[in-house]
């Protein structure tokens, strides 16, 4: 990490200049690593033999999940537009992560107040200094093989969401089975394309349903919700002021001390009174401006458990040294349920 970063409460790489955009606005990027991955702990344990968030584990390879999407995202977006938020608890991690590479900027939450407070917090932040802006949110968690053609496609999406600033545009991935893990976007009207494909209304989710509905759900043409999105900064948090007015009001009182020694303070009086709010209830749900743009053809997974981890690997051919650990596992747990039974 630079000598000009630190990790205590608002932290940033040292400012670079912003280049003008190639077609209209600055395209940023919000990182998101604050996550505790719960459900991928027992994999995550086994491997680096403590708690620590999946986002800093090397499921793949030598580069952790949070290295590889941040590889992935530098395809598209500039490392001085790049924001990675965080948490104080995971601050160890993120130090030794980033540690001898040029960085993002990063925003270290100071408490936990729910994805909304992860997500409006760099927004905010980004919104000051760029008003214009248009930024797009990444999880730290995705397996996405083709990533030139991801960002590609992501770098499309802010092209057409410049023209439609009114939007929030999440990108949908082409269902392969009636998973009930995810999250589903059913598409409604047509209210624009990127190429031939059109990027539509988003008429409902469907959220972790029962195996029935996800079948349904595949039938009919619905799409897994990536989480990924892509917006202006300034319609994101009319969002937030719309469904978290408590919230957003909080994190915009940061303003006055932006930039300044007190940022870090101000940083965590907003936490201290901030209430907690998930994005996707609170504020995607119930939002007039949501579109969705259906990704091309490209492997897509959501690491969130061990057996979609070993699923995506297994599909892809790729036999890394602890997947053996993971198979004597998976037999340990089903003999236990069968004695159980």
């Amino acid at each position: 990490m630079s000598s000009n970063s630190r990790l205590d409460g608002c932290v940033t790489a040292p400012e670079h200049g912003v280049s003008a955009p190639r077609s209209g606005g600055h395209l940023w990027a919000i990182v998101l690593a604050g996550g505790d991955g719960v459900r991928l702990r027992p994999l995550t344990r086994h491997l680096c033999g403590d708690e620590r968030p999946k986002q800093y584990v090397p499921l793949l390879g030598s580069r952790s999940l949070l290295r590889q999407t941040l590889e992935r995202v530098g395809l598209g977006i500039p490392t001085e537009r790049t924001v990675i938020v965080s948490q104080q608890r995971h601050a160890r991690y993120l130090a030794a992560e980033l540690s001898g590479a040029r960085t993002p900027r990063v925003l270290i939450q100071p408490e936990t107040r729910g994805t909304a407070a992860g997500i409006l917090f760099p927004a905010h932040w980004i919104h000051w200094r760029d008003p214009d802006a248009t930024v797009a949110i990444f999880p730290s968690d995705h397996y996405i093989p083709d990533s030139v053609t991801f960002m590609g496609h992501v770098r499309d999406v802010a092209g057409f969401v410049d023209q439609r600033p009114e939007l929030l545009v999440l990108l949908g991935a082409r269902p392969t089975e009636p998973e009930t893990e995810y999250g589903w976007i059913e598409p409604g009207p047509a209210i624009g394309r990127i190429g031939t494909e059109p990027i539509c209304r988003v008429r409902r989710f469907w959220e972790k349903p029962s195996l029935e509905l996800a079948r349904t759900a595949l039938s009919v043409g619905c799409l897994w919700n990536t989480f990924v999105f892509v917006t202006k900064t300034a319609t994101l948090l009319a969002e937030g002021q719309r469904a978290v007015p408590e919230l957003n009001d909080r994190l915009g009182r940061i303003a006055p001390f932006a930039g300044t020694e007190h940022e870090p303070w101000a940083v965590r009086q907003a936490y201290a009174l901030a209430p907690t709010a998930n994005f996707s209830r609170a504020i995607l749900e119930g939002s007039p401006r949501l579109a969705v743009s259906r990704l091309p053809g490209l492997i897509w997974s959501d690491w969130g458990t061990p057996g979609r981890v070993i699923q995506s690997l297994e599909r892809a051919g790729i036999s890394p040294p602890w997947l053996d650990w993971s198979a004597e596992s998976r037999h340990t747990a089903a003999a236990r349920r069968s004695v159980a039974l």
